[in-house]
Parts: C-alpha cells; structure tokens; sequence
C-alpha cells in the first residue's frame, strides 16, 4: 500500500472513530444540549436517506447508493482541515455558496420552495427545465448552461453539483439527490430535507414538508370520506411500440388508492395487449368497459396534439362505437401533461418537477378525476374527453422575485 493511501486510510477511520464518539455523548442524531432544535430535520417517512448531527457537521447517509456526505460548517476548524472524496464518503462546507443542477430529471421546485434560486448558478440543459423562474434566471444570465461531464472543468467552479443519475463517473463536488426511489409521494416529497441542509435551511424544509404532509393527509380522509358502496374502477395505462400496458408503479398506485379510486385488478396489471392481435385487442376492450376512469400516460413529443382522437386511434376504436366505455361516456379521460415545457429538443413535464415537490396537488387533481366538482381547477391533469389543452411553461410566467422561496399551494380540505 502507498503512503498516501496509508494516510488516506488513516483519516477516513479517525473520522469514523469522531463520529462514533460524538454519536457515544449524544451529540450526533439532535441532542437539544449542543445543537438548536430549529436547526435539525428529522427524517419521518422516507426511507433512503438519513440525517446525522454533531456540533459543527451534519452526516446525510445515501441507502440507494451506501454514499455519504460529510457537511461541514464553515465557521469550524475541521472546515479548512477536512477534505474527503472517495466512492463512499466525500465532504462539502455549508452553507453552500453555490451549486449546479444536472437538470435530466431533476425536481428543482424544491430549490424554489426553499428560497435557493438565487444560489443556483449553472444548469445541464434548459430543455429539461419545467421551472418558469429557473428559465427567466437562465435568460437573463445569471444562471449558465454548463457540460454534464464530470471531467468537464466547468463543474469544478461549483461548491455542488447535484444530480439524479447515480450510475454515472461523478466528481468530488457531486451529491446524489435519488427521491424518485422512494415509493409513494410523501417520502419522495420529504426529500426536500437533504436538499435543506446543504444551505442550513433546515427550518424551512422542515415547514414545507409540514404543511404538504398536513394537506395531503388531509385530502386523503376527504376522498375516504366521499366513497359510498364501492369506488370509482381506475384504469391508469400507456401505449408504447403498438402494445397497452397498465400501470405497475407502486407511485402511481398509491395515488388512485389515496383518491379514494380502485386500481384494476393486479393479475391485469401484469399483462400488455398488442392491439394488432384481435384476441388481445378484444380482451383489451372489455377490460376498458369494466373501468370509470382513465389515465393516459402515453409518452408523445407534442402532447397539445395529443386528444381524445389520438386515445381512440391507439385503442382501436371507432367514435360512433364507444358508447361500451363507461369513461367517454362521463368524459373521464385524463393525461398528466397539462403542464409542460416544449423546447426543439425534447417535451419536459411539470409532473416530474412540480409534481414531486408538492403531491398535494396531484392528490387534488386525481379527486377531482374521480369525483367531479364545479368549482375544481387541475394542476397536472387535463381531461382531453372535455378537450382540454396543455399549459406551455416559459420565463414569462414567473412574475414574482426569484430570490424569495415559493410558498406551497395548500388545497382547501374540509
């Protein structure tokens, strides 16, 4: 072994060694005798990170990736002293001053609802962008485009790089920010506390998070409250490559469950139809007569072209023959990309952005779905049974100051 390897290895366990004595007196993990309890987020229902306190750092632990990151004050000694980049831990000094996006699915609402805009200084692609202010500061120059390529020497001018991708070559300032791994929306939504301690912002994500719970708890006992003999049947469905498949993800399942909705049947679930098969084509209807809603999430490059039209041509299905489908005959067909950002390059839906920061709204929108009311405006879904058209995101739309954080939008619930 190399002396510098033999010294490398030296401070990666005098670190665990500090850590394992700061957790022994009780100062890691929010002891209210050496660290201010406004200051701390507990982590309460994701489950692929975790949060570590001590006097003057905080340890985020990655479980998708077995990945950790040491945050270390800037006012402390360690800060000058500390520097670690390795495959399983590396260091950052907070709060950040500045940091750089991956913005390939990337949710960057939570930075708005954080108040942070005004850190983020460079972006990968602003085609990937369904964020109105992060287009208007990038217009305007104060954000940059910059390479996604680790070894790009770009990257390195940021205090933090953060992306989604944690498969790909990554440099010693890039943090994995993986809450599309978590299973329903609250641990995803939650994700919005390993963002906030990078800028010791903990109270705010703390808020945030609390008031989002509280909203979508609360419209979840409504959509209990208005199910009567039994619930709406729930068809949540793609057409890709000539074939339909129903939904297998458990995110998308637990929304329909949370309206008050039934999803179809799991050994259906399971299956694809080829509507070139007239047997599968068959099967396919008759499952479709069965349901009262449904869900066309079908990927399309222009989905202001996508109508009721284009769901009928891909089922096989005639207009004037449709009156077997309970949910044309209730115009209760419905796409999530009401909201969407459509440059030359690609489509990019505020449904991964917006979406993911405040579900509470999606909630809202598939009750909506399910059990109509006259006053109800959707977010996300657009009923194309009713004709309605898309939202088209630009750097016109934000109207407000970029540098205050963004409230979250708290549905009435009674």
């Amino acid at each position: 072994m190399s002396s510098s390897s033999s010294v490398g290895l030296l401070q990666l366990l005098l670190w665990g060694c500090e850590v394992w004595l700061l957790m022994s007196c009780g100062i890691v993990n929010g002891d209210s005798s050496t660290v201010k309890t406004g200051d701390i987020s507990k982590v309460e229902d994701a489950e692929n990170f975790h949060i570590y306190y001590g006097q003057t750092f905080k340890v985020i632990k990655n479980a998708i990736d077995g990945r950790s990151y040491l945050l270390v004050q800037n006012t402390s000694r360690m800060a000058s002293r500390t520097k670690y980049c390795s495959s399983r831990i590396k260091s950052f000094v907070i709060p950040i001053s500045n940091y750089s996006v991956d913005t390939d699915l990337f949710p960057v609402s939570f930075f708005e609802l954080l108040g942070l805009l005004g850190s983020m200084k460079g972006i990968t692609s602003d085609s990937s962008v369904a964020s109105a202010c992060v287009l208007k500061l990038y217009q305007s120059g104060d954000i940059q485009l910059i390479n996604s390529s680790s070894s790009d020497s770009q990257l390195e001018l940021f205090a933090a790089h953060f992306t989604t991708h944690s498969d790909q070559p990554q440099a010693c300032n890039f943090a994995n920010f993986v809450p599309f791994q978590e299973n329903t929306p609250l641990q995803i939504a939650e994700w919005i506390k390993f963002l906030g301690v990078f800028a010791n912002v903990e109270a705010r994500a703390n808020q945030v998070y609390t008031a989002v719970k509280n909203n979508y708890l609360c419209l979840t006992n409504v959509a209990a409250s208005k199910t009567k003999s039994f619930k709406p049947i729930v068809a949540w469905m793609e057409f890709y490559d000539g074939a339909w498949s129903f939904t297998q993800e458990t995110l998308k399942l637990k929304y329909v469950e949370d309206a008050g909705g039934e999803n179809v049947d799991n050994s259906i679930n399971k299956m694809t139809y080829n509507i070139s098969n007239p047997d599968d084509l068959e099967q396919l209807h008759a499952i479709l007569c069965t349901v009262d809603v449904v869900i066309d999430g079908t990927y399309t490059t222009e989905p202001a072209n996508y109508t009721q039209s284009t769901f009928l041509q891909n089922v096989n299905v005639e207009a004037d023959n449709s009156s077997c489908f309970a949910f044309l005959t209730n115009q209760s067909l419905w796409r999530y990309d009401k909201r969407v950002q459509n440059s030359n390059v690609s489509v990019t839906l505020d449904w991964y952005d917006g979406g993911v920061s405040q579900p509470q709204l999606v909630l809202g929108d598939l009750i909506e779905a399910l059990f109509p009311a006259a006053n109800y405006t959707t977010t996300y879904f657009r009923n194309i049974a009713k004709g309605e058209g898309v939202v088209k995101i630009d750097a016109k739309m934000c109207d407000g100051d970029t540098s205050i954080a963004m409230e979250p939008i708290i549905l009435p619930c009674q």
